[in-house]
Order: structure tokens, then sequence, then C-alpha cells
């Protein structure tokens, strides 16, 4: 009822339902007057730390492939394996965490995830044989394709100014994540070896563990489910640590059984967001992923001009070389270069917005490309545009984990996040067979490959058919029909009572 009253002017409403409108408060006032304070501190560290448990369990891959290439004289495609079950398994789970999210909670998925993610984590680093070490493996890259719903459950506690940069600082855990793991393997590997660097590996996944009892479950899932009292106390808590005063009044419930749809994302208003969507995160993850494969292997073709007429790559799959102290410094610098683009993003997310923001960046990492078509120098040229790329990529990659919390709604918001990250998974599946097989066939074509598929995702972030900068995260599908209606009473209600609290 109150729903189809804010649809008329506030003038032709009757006496009893301006008190009652007066009397009530959704969570976004709730987040809004709250704000950002130390709850919103401790929770960026705790959900930071599962996406530094994620990004060591990535950066993993391009460690343990050579290692066990000489230790166990592993095949190349062998060796390809290892990296491939674990995207596979990050494919598959990424929509069914989603699923769960959605319909159990954000803090049941997580919890869930993470614990699966460190309990196999484990178990790989006492893998007896390549079979063993391959199954446990894929339990793992089927943990951590739930680990995108920390992003999910951190959006739904953020006052609407501060979510572009807080998800974004959140987002730079990764790039913590993944120079921390090149560092602990210049210390672990010389001496103790690949198992000490599994085990040692999980320690960010065990204090999350230890330390997720804290964590509260989302309001805006608890209010969804009409489960009013327990959103309030989480609200109260969150206040009371904060310094903060709930507004005034009677927070609104909605009881929407139906949650975690997959036909919901296909709705008449979802339908283009989602397949535009599910292309960029599938451009993001199929061109980050490629151009740290391609880093490895234009240094290692030597001189790129001989390697562009004669294909000189080493194509022995029983050619074995352990990696040194030199190629983890060179791991590590490439590494780094996820910092600037994050700089960079950090500036232009609430400026220009979440939509121009992932065009830039595709439009950038194309442009980055097109110098490796001509004859330029390893140690100066190369490693100049192949950083900016991977910045821009990178930073690319942020701001989608920005965009598509905020523009989905709360009754499919993690189940839209695992399936684009499925998207990615499977962009991140394909890439070794361009940056890596179809680079010793051509390397034109293969810069083809990435510099088209970029620019065609900058297209696509154009394309997106609603902007989220400014925007309130929405309930439910309703929310989103009505938003065009109801945004001006919003705002002359959101003003009248900041000047009430004043």
């Amino acid at each position: 009822e109150l729903t189809a009253l804010r649809d008329d002017k506030m003038d032709n409403w009757p006496k009893t339902a301006k008190i009652s409108y007066k009397q009530t408060f959704t969570v976004d006032d709730a987040l809004e007057a709250i704000g950002f304070g130390k709850f919103q501190w401790k929770i960026s560290f705790l959900t930071g730390l599962s996406w530094v448990a994620d990004a060591m369990e990535m950066m993993i891959l391009s460690i343990l492939g050579p290692q066990l290439h000489c230790e166990w004289r592993l095949p190349s495609y062998k060796v390809a394996l290892i990296t491939s079950v674990v995207f596979i398994g990050m494919g598959i789970s990424s929509p069914i965490w989603g699923n769960v999210a959605d319909k159990y909670g954000r803090k049941v998925g997580l919890k869930v995830c993470m614990c699966w993610t460190l309990y196999y984590g484990l178990l790989s680093a006492f893998a007896p044989a390549y079979g063993w070490l391959l199954f446990l493996r894929s339990l793992v890259g089927f943990g951590i394709g739930g680990a995108p719903q920390s992003v999910t459950l951190y959006s739904e506690f953020l006052p609407m100014k501060a979510r572009g940069i807080c998800i974004m600082l959140i987002a730079a855990f990764w790039a913590i994540g993944a120079v921390f793991e090149v560092l602990l393997a210049l210390m672990v590997m010389p001496d103790l070896g690949w198992r000490w660097l599994l085990g040692l590996s999980t320690v960010p996944l065990a204090i999350f563990v230890c330390f997720c009892f804290w964590l509260p479950e989302s309001p805006r899932f608890d209010v969804l489910s009409g489960r009013r009292e327990k959103a309030m106390a989480t609200l109260t808590r969150i206040a009371k640590e904060n310094g903060k005063t709930l507004p005034q009044g009677r927070l609104i419930a909605y009881n929407q059984n139906e949650r975690g749809r997959f036909k919901d994302l296909f709705a008449p208003q979802y339908w283009k967001t989602t397949l535009l969507l599910w292309f960029i995160w599938f451009s993001n993850a199929f061109s980050y992923y490629g151009i740290i494969l391609l880093t490895t292997e234009l240094f290692q073709a030597g001189d790129l001009c001989a390697s562009m007429f004669t294909a000189s790559f080493p194509d022995c799959s029983l050619e074995c070389r352990y990696l040194t102290s030199a190629d983890y410094k060179d791991l590590l610098w490439t590494t780094l270069a996820e910092f600037p683009g994050f700089l960079v993003v950090l500036l232009l997310v609430d400026y220009i917005g979440r939509k121009k923001s992932m065009a830039l960046c595709f439009l950038m990492f194309s442009l980055c490309i097109l110098p490796l078509y001509a004859c330029i120098g390893r140690y100066v040229s190369l490693t100049i545009f192949i950083f900016i790329a991977r910045a821009f990529i990178s930073g690319g990659y942020q701001v989608v984990f920005v965009y598509t919390p905020e523009v989905f709604p709360t009754e499919n918001r993690a189940l839209a996040m695992g399936t684009s990250s499925a998207m990615a998974r499977l962009g991140a599946l394909i890439t070794p067979f361009v940056a890596q097989v179809l680079l010793r066939t051509s390397v034109y074509l293969t810069l083809s490959v990435y510099c088209s598929c970029s620019l065609l995702a900058g297209v696509a972030s154009w394309l997106l058919p609603i902007e989220t900068l400014g925007r309130n995260l929405q309930e439910s599908s309703l929310d989103q029909e009505t938003a065009g209606q109801t945004t001006s009473t919003t705002r002359e209600s959101d003003n009248t009572t900041g000047s009430a609290d004043q």
C-alpha cells in the first residue's frame, strides 16, 4: 500500500498515510544516516582477506606449473591441466554459490566457500601424485568460485556516496594478495618447496575463517526475507559502532520468497544488461590473464621481430627450467602494475561514472597492444607497453566488480555476481590457447584477437543501459520499474529528514 501511495503526489496523500510515511524508513535511509565508520572499516579488512586468499590461489598457478614440470617431469599438457581444472571448478561453482547466497544468505555462502577452499587447499599440499593434485586443485577452484560473494556482502553495508571508492579499495586487496604470494614464493620455494608454499598460502583463509563469526548477515537480505527484527538488530549494531543514530520510525520490510531465480536475470529491464555484462566479464578475464601469459611468452621468445616472422618459441614439451630469483623478481614487477591501474580508476569511477570508466580501460588496453605489432625492444618499450596494458585491464576488472552488484537488485544480486564470474572463468580458461598455442602460429593474429575483443568490450560497456553512479541499491525488480517515478519524492524526503536531523 505504501509503495502504491508513493506513486501519487504527496499532496494527495491521506493524512494517516503521510504520518505512516514519516514514521518509516528503508535500509538505504538507515545506511545513509549511519554513514561510513568503524564498522565498515572492520568489514573492509575482513572481506578483503577473502580477496587476498583468492589472489594468492590464482598466483600459485603461475608458480606451481614450472616447478612440477621439472620435479615430476610432466609434459606441457599436464602442466596446463593444473591451471585448467581450477578455472573449470570456479566456472561450475560460481553460479551455485551465487544461488546459495541469494537463497540462504550472503554470510552463509561466503563462510561455506571459504571453509571449503581452506580444507582442500591444505589437503592439496599433501597430494602424493599428479592425479590427486589435479583432483584437489579442482576442488579448491570450486571453493574459490564463491569469493566474489564477499563483494556482494560488502556492498550491501555501504552508503551510496562511499560505495564506488570502497569497493575499489576492496579490489586493492587482490593486488596485495598477488604481490604477497610472489614474495612468499621468493622466500619459501628455494629451500622448502611447493608443498610448503601451498600450505602457507592458506593462512589468509584460516584468519578469515577464525574471525568470520563476527560477520553479520546483510540487512538487505534480511529485509527481503521478511526478517525485519534481525535487520533492525544489525543496523542498530552498526549505528552503535559508528556512533550514529538510526532514523526515527519503523523499518520497511519486504517478504519475497522467490529469490535467486535464473530467469529474473532476463526480465525485460535486465536482459540487455545481463548479456552485455557477461561479455564484459568474459573479455576482462580473457584479456587480463592473456596479457600475463603473453608477458612470459614474449620475453622468453627474445627478439620480438624474429618471433613474428619465424615463430621461434620453445616447443619441447619436456624442456625443464626451474624458476630463479630473477624470475620471481620479474614476476613481482609485472604484478605491481595492478596498483597504477587501481589508482587511475579510483580517481575516475566516481567522476565520469562506471560505464565510461570501463570503456576507457578497454580502449587504453587496446591502444597499448597496438605498438606490439611493431618491432620493439624487450627491455624498454615492450616492458612499458605491457605494464600499462596490464594496469588498465586490471583497473577495468575492478570497475566491473563495482558496477555488477550496483545494477542488480538484492533478490538476485549474488546470482548475477556468480553467473558473471562464471563467464570470467570461461574467458580465463580459453585465453591460454590463444596466448600460448595460437601465438606459436602467428603473433599478429594473437595480438589481433586480444585487441578486437577489448575494443568490443569497450563498446559493450558504453551500451550498458544503466549508469549506477549516484544510484541507490535496488531491493527487488519492482524498484527498477518504479525508480523513475519515485526518485524526486525520495530526494525531497531525504532533504526533509536531513534538515530535521540538523
